[in-house]
C-alpha cells in the first residue's frame, strides 16, 4: 500500500515540516533556499508520484522593479538567480534598449557575449563541483576574471542601459585567454555509473513543462537562444548546441560538461574578434521607455531568461514580468521522479540544476 512522504531540499528545509531532508553535498547551489517534494512511495520506497511544493520565500522581485527607475532595476535584476547574474541584467537592459531604439556599440555587444559565456562557465562549474571537486579550481579561476572586470563577486552589476558600465581593465583579455587555456573537463572525475538510468525526462515531457537550458537539451529539446534568437555577436560565431537524447541524470551532467567545452570555445572566439571602441552611450538624466510593451530573452546558464516589460511612458516600468528557467524546470520533477528510489534522490537532484531564488522570485 502506498504512503505519502514529504522531503525537503536546501538549507532551510528542516524548518518546512518535512519527513526528511535531502543533502546534495557541501556548497551545492540548491542549498541556498528551500523547496519541498511531496512524494507517493511504495512500501519499498520507490516513488510513484511527485509534486514540487515551492514559493516558501516570495522575494517580490517583480514588484520591487515597478518602483525603481530603469537604472536601479538593473541593480536588482541579478539577484533572483545569483549564478546567472550577468545574463539576468542583460535581459532587462535589452528590453529597455529595444523599446527606446537604442544602438549599443559593437565592442559592448561582443563583451556582453564574452561575459555571458564566462557567466555560463561559472554557473556550470558551481553545479559540477559537488560531483567533481576538481571543478572548484576552474570555478575560482572564472570567478576571478569576472570579478576583475566588474568589481563584483556575486552581483556583478556591470550591464548598463546602452552597453556596459565601463571597459574591461588593461590586460584583462590576455588573462581571460590564459585561464581558458587551462580548462580541461577531461580531468574531472565523475562517477557516471551511479547516475545512468536515473530520473529520465522524456522529450515530450520536457516540451510540455517548458523545460529549457541544459536540462531540456539533455532530453532532446534542440532549443538554444544563442542560435535560435541570437544577440548580434552570436550571429558571427559558428557553433552547434549540445543536445543529448537519454534524458537521465548522467545525460544532464554530461550536457553540463559539453557546454563547458562550448563556452570555452565561444569565449575564445569572442576574444579573437573583439573590436575596439566605446562600450556605452551617453544617456539622459532620466530614461523613459515609450508607452507599449516588449519581450526579450537570453540563453542564461539554466535556460531561457525572459523579460516582459510594459511601459506607460514613465521612468519606472508599469509591469516587468520575469520568465525564469528554474521556475519552469522544477515542475518537470513530477515527470522524471516516478520510478526512482528514495535513496537515489540525491543523485537525481544533484543533476537537476535549479536555483531556488529563481523559483521564488
Amino acid at each position: 500500500m502506498s504512503e505519502q512522504i514529504t522531503v525537503g531540499v536546501g538549507a532551510g528545509a528542516r524548518y518546512l515540516g518535512v519527513d526528511r531532508v535531502v543533502d546534495l553535498g557541501p556548497l551545492h547551489p540548491s542549498a541556498h533556499g528551500a523547496y519541498r517534494l511531496r512524494l507517493t512511495v511504495t512500501p519499498d520506497l520507490v516513488i510513484t508520484a511527485a509534486e514540487p511544493l515551492v514559493g516558501h520565500l516570495h522575494r517580490g522581485a517583480e514588484k520591487l522593479f515597478e518602483v525603481r527607475d530603469y537604472r536601479q532595476v538593473l541593480t536588482l535584476a541579478n539577484r533572483h538567480d545569483w549564478l546567472s547574474a550577468f545574463c539576468n541584467e542583460l535581459a532587462v537592459a535589452l528590453a529597455v534598449e529595444r523599446m527606446t531604439g537604442m544602438d549599443v556599440p559593437a565592442r559592448a555587444q561582443w563583451l556582453r557575449v564574452l561575459l555571458c559565456e564566462l557567466n555560463r562557465l561559472l554557473a556550470h562549474m558551481v553545479f559540477l563541483t559537488p560531483l567533481a571537486p576538481g571543478a572548484a579550481a576552474y570555478r575560482e579561476g572564472v570567478q576571478a576574471v569576472m570579478e576583475e572586470a566588474s568589481g563584483g563577486r556575486i552581483h556583478f552589476m556591470f550591464n548598463r542601459i546602452g552597453g556596459l558600465r565601463e571597459d574591461v581593465p588593461a590586460g584583462w583579455t590576455s588573462r581571460v585567454a590564459a585561464f581558458l587555456s587551462t580548462v580541461d573537463v577531461e580531468r574531472l572525475e565523475i562517477d557516471f555509473a551511479r547516475l545512468e538510468g536515473l530520473g529520465v525526462l522524456g522529450t515530450e515531457d520536457a516540451l510540455q513543462y517548458g523545460v529549457t537550458g541544459p536540462i531540456g537539451r539533455a532530453s532532446g529539446v534542440d532549443f538554444d537562444l544563442r542560435r535560435d534568437d541570437p544577440l548580434p555577436a552570436y550571429r558571427s560565431l559558428e557553433f552547434t548546441p549540445v543536445v543529448r537524447s537519454e534524458g537521465d541524470a548522467a545525460a544532464r551532467v554530461r550536457c553540463l560538461l559539453d557546454e563547458v567545452r562550448l563556452s570555452v570555445s565561444l569565449a575564445s572566439a569572442c576574444l579573437e574578434q573583439l573590436p575596439s571602441g566605446p562600450v556605452n552611450v551617453r544617456l539622459p538624466k532620466a530614461i523613459k521607455a515609450p508607452e507599449g510593451s516588449v519581450y526579450t530573452r537570453v540563453e542564461a546558464p539554466l535556460g531561457t531568461s525572459g523579460v516582459h516589460l510594459s511601459s506607460r511612458g514613465e521612468k519606472t516600468p508599469w509591469r516587468l514580468k520575469l520568465r525564469t528557467p528554474s521556475f519552469n524546470n522544477v515542475q518537470a520533477l513530477s515527470a522524471l521522479l516516478p520510478g526512482t528510489k528514495v535513496d537515489d534522490l540525491p543523485g537525481v537532484l544533484s543533476s537537476f540544476a535549479v536555483i531556488v531564488g529563481d523559483i521564488d522570485k
